[in-house]
Parts: structure tokens; sequence; C-alpha cells
């Protein structure tokens, strides 16, 4: 591996770490340094962002869900892919799956020796943020991971120069170790519009490119680039235990994926790995009413928000009509979580108009009343089909706010748990060829090779 990488981390969400992140990537590649980027966690839209920002890559490396060796091959992946290699954080620096901080970004850090930038957001204190650095650089032992090293610590939103001062100086007297790599006002004219999964997309932000360009301002202006360059390091070789593979086998010789606004949540490697494995992919957009390809035998519906597009999915009667006699023609066809809610006979809007879906699965959704569904997932096939065979692993994530009106009788799809192994009902429905579940799949398990 060639990149040296860092981490962006914080004490907690809503610290900054996607807005410094863009701005890092954007102002390393102004200097005509070669980046690349990566995110903790399974988060799909974050790495939009890097990759408006001017990253050549951005990757999921999730110490939970993946393999040792699917993490080895991602590592290997971005670290040839750039110089720099620069990985953002997901929650707290610390929060993890359990109490332990199981799959925290402080295990990713451990795992990879990729060195923390702790982002502390600085408004309302002064003296007491170097108490705030000096607790995470020293967690109690139930916390503490072996090989995690800090960079150092960036204070955000300081009120003035005298603020970031005062901060300095609190840092000399308290860890005089850790370096302060710079100071980042609160910057009012950067905001990144949300909705109820996280972010807007990158690629619906007509603003995004006007954002990204000021916080790379105030990245150059606020902090020590070189200094923050000269701290990264090479990922550490990952143990690959088992040898790669895919994370999810092929559906098919000949895949046709939706890709539009309403089925955005696709991981790349689960795509190229596809690909590497011998498939031909194929893209269409249910919104723009287009069917798959006719010589498809596998259809690939992923996540996304057809919640806000039911109308026009409804509308959309070629779309539909194909995905029908895909089903009957005995074509396998996979939906997760909104592709899944698209499968169904009828989806709910938050107005609480229902609007008629593809009707190949007992299932209704109804976004008027919304219920958030979060967590990782263990989940295992009931029954062979084309993602393996009885009793076939996966990990993933489940992230929604849909409520299921009806569901079922069917088939279940998937016999289910918690990360901490609390059991779940089961979950998601097959019918003939066509499959699908609330489950964004990101690995296998290993032990089911």
């Amino acid at each position: 591996m060639t990149g040296g990488g860092l981490i962006i981390a914080a004490p907690s969400s809503g610290s900054g770490k996607t807005t410094i992140t863009a701005g890092v990537l954007r102002a390393f590649r102004k200097r005509g340094v070669r980046v690349a980027a990566a995110k903790a966690g399974p988060d799909y839209i974050d790495p939009g962002f890097h990759l408006a920002a001017g990253a050549a890559l951005s990757v999921n490396l999730d110490p939970w869900a993946m393999r040792p060796a699917t993490l080895a091959a991602l590592l290997e992946r971005v670290g040839t892919a750039a110089e720099l290699v620069v990985c953002e954080g997901v929650m707290g620096l610390y929060d993890g799956v359990d109490a332990a901080g199981t799959g925290s970004t402080a295990a990713l850090a451990a795992l990879t020796g990729w060195p923390v930038v702790l982002i502390v957001d600085a408004r309302g204190s002064a003296a007491s943020a170097a108490a705030l650095a000096h607790g995470f650089v020293h967690p109690p032992p139930a916390l503490a991971r072996a090989g995690l090293s800090f960079a150092g610590v960036a204070f955000n939103r300081i009120g003035s120069a005298a603020h970031l001062h005062i901060l300095r100086d609190a840092m000399r007297a308290n860890m005089p170790d850790l370096p302060v790599l710079g100071g980042l006002p609160a910057a009012p004219g950067i905001k990144w519009p949300e909705r109820h999964l996280g972010l807007v997309p990158a690629g619906e932000q007509p603003e995004l490119e006007r954002a990204i360009a000021r916080a790379a301002e105030l990245i150059e202006a606020g902090l020590d680039l070189e200094a923050l360059r000269q701290t990264a390091r090479p990922a550490r070789r990952a143990p690959a235990g088992d040898t790669a593979g895919d994370s999810l086998p092929p559906l098919g010789q000949r895949i046709a994926v939706a890709r539009d606004d309403a089925f955005v949540f696709a991981y790349p490697w689960v795509l190229d790995g596809w690909r590497r494995a011998g498939a031909e992919l194929t893209f269409f957009s249910p919104l723009f009413d287009e069917a798959p390809a006719t010589n498809a035998d596998a259809i690939y519906l992923p996540g996304g928000y057809p919640e806000l597009h039911a109308g026009r999915l409804a509308a959309s009667r070629t779309m539909l009509a194909a995905l029908r006699r895909a089903a009957a023609d005995r074509v396998t066809i996979y939906g997760e979580c909104g592709g899944y809610m698209t499968l169904g006979a009828g989806l709910i809007d938050a107005s609480g108009k229902r609007h008629a879906m593809a009707g190949l699965l007992p299932l209704v959704t109804s976004f008027a009343e919304r219920k958030l569904h979060l967590g990782y997932r263990e989940a295992t096939l009931v029954s062979p089909g084309p993602l393996g065979r009885t009793g076939q692993g996966f990990r993933g994530h489940e992230f929604h706010y849909a409520t299921v009106v009806d569901e079922g009788p069917g088939e279940p799809l998937f016999a289910t748990a918690t990360a901490t192994g609390h059991r779940l009902a089961t979950t998601g429905l097959r019918s003939g060829t066509v499959l699908g579940s609330f489950v964004h799949l990101i690995d296998r398990v290993a032990a089911n090779v």
C-alpha cells in the first residue's frame, strides 16, 4: 500500500466531520496531492461528498460488518489509489455496537494504524476543551484500543483568534504531547441540507460545489496542512483470514441494476465484486420509466428514497410491467429496503395516499406514520436461493422510517439478530424468484464460505 492515511474523528456526531473531511480532501487536491477517502461504518451518503471534493475513490470500511479479508482488500484498493487517504469517522470516536465500542471508529483506527485527528467543537468552552481531549486520548480501560494513536487535535467553531490562543495554551499546559493542528471558525455559509435518512445526497445539492470550496478555504486558512499530511501512515495489513471472494454472490450472469434518485444506496464494492466474478451489469432508471435490459437474468433494486417518489414510480407503467414480466419468466429480482418496498403491493406516502407498486411481494408499507428502524443485523438465509444455501449468513444494517402495514403471508427470507446477538423475528419475503428485505447486506459471514 502506497498511500498514507489518517482518520477524522470527533467526540460526537454533529462536530463537523463531513465538512472538515471534504475541505481537507479539496485543499490537498488543490495542492496537487492525489487523494482518496474512506468512511467508517455503513453510511452510503458521505462517500458521495468525498468524491465531489476530489477523492479518486471513497470506500466504506466497517470493522463490525466486514470480514478481515474484505477489509484487507478495500484497504489495499484505497491505499494504492492515492498518495493520501482521508477517512471520515462515524458518530463519536468510541461509539460502536456495545459499551466496549465494538465496530467503532476507534476500532478501525487501531486495526489500520491510521492516526486520529480529533475534532473538538469548541463552542462555549475554553480550558475545558483540553479536559475533553484528554479524556478521549486516555479513555477508561474498557474503551482503550491497542495500536490507537492520535495525530493531534483541531478545534472547530472557534469564536476568535483569542479563543484559539486560549485553547492552545490549555492544550500546551495539560497535553503538551498532543499537537494542536489549528482551529476553524463557525461557518454559517456552509450547510448541508438534511432529510430523514441523513444528509441529502451530494448529487441532489445544487450548492455543493460552493460549500466544498468554502470549506477548503477555511481549512487552508485554519489548519496546518503540512503537519497534517506528515501524520499520515500506511495502513497495516489486516489479517486476511479467508480469501476475500465476493461480499455477495452475483445474482445472475447479466444483472440489471436500478439507479436514480430513488435507488441510490448500492455499495460499489458489491457491484465491483459481481463484475470480478464475471457478471455483466447494466443500469436503468425506474423514475424515468426505463425497463431493465431484456436479456437480464437478474434485477437488483437497491435502497434509496422510493417514499419520496412514490407517485412517479406508480406512474412508471413500462418499468412496473417489465418487472412483472421478468418475475413471470423466473428472472431473479432482489430488492433491499427501498427496493423491497417497491416490489410490494403498495406504498403509502407522507400525505397518506397509497400508490400501487410492482405487486410481486405481499407487502404494503407506509411513510405517513414514521417509525425509526436502525441498527446492524445478522441475517441468515432460511432457504436456498440466489444469495446462497440455507444457513448462509450475512452482516448488514437496517435504517428506514417505513411502517409495515401488511407483510405476508409468505416465505420469509432471513432469520435475523442484532449486532449483540439478540434474536429478532424473521424478516423479508420470498415468492418464486422474487425476494427482498429491509436489510442492506454488507458482507457474507466467513464461517459459511
